[in-house]
């Protein structure tokens, strides 16, 4: 199983998706998802944030037939459960408060079973209810760097 979007791994995100240019969730494609999925988790992650992982996003409970999430939408069907500062929805690259260039993880996560959970769930409870589900994994890493952001300018 694997993920691809408009960036390669270990590459770059493209400034429109940082909180720097549309702040909007990049177009993602889902290959491989493997038989006996019945539902895929996402969580897109700062491991060099403090405190750390920084969970920037997280959809659960998508279909199991997913196989793309478009730029700025959640995946149909999918749940979106609580980031960091008790929030929904997609919050881009911002390595405002550490200089250098901060690494961002896309995970991707094949579960044998749907989540009985409700939308506004913590990750950590995500995460144990997955225990003992995944069938397969898959990462995209895409770095960004404070000093190599432009500054934006207001329209």
């Amino acid at each position: 199983m694997n993920i691809t979007s408009v960036f390669d791994h270990q590459q770059p995100i493209p400034q429109r998706y940082t909180c720097l240019g549309a702040n909007v969730n990049p177009p993602l494609e889902f290959h491989g998802i493997p038989a006996g999925t019945l539902s895929l988790v996402l969580i897109f992650e700062d491991t060099d944030a403090t405190p750390k992982p920084w969970t920037h996003w997280m959809v659960f409970n998508i279909p199991a037939s997913t196989t793309m999430v478009a730029e700025n939408s959640i995946p149909a069907g999918g749940m979106e459960g609580l980031a960091n500062n008790h929030s929904f929805g997609y919050e881009g690259p911002c390595p405002k408060y550490f200089a250098g260039t901060h690494h961002y993880w896309f995970r991707l996560y094949a579960l044998d079973t749907v989540l009985d959970l409700p939308a506004a769930t913590e990750r950590e409870t995500v995460e144990a209810a997955m225990e003992d589900h995944v069938l397969a994994y898959a990462m995209l890493m895409g770095t960004c760097t404070a000093a190599e952001q432009p500054v934006k300018t207001v329209q």
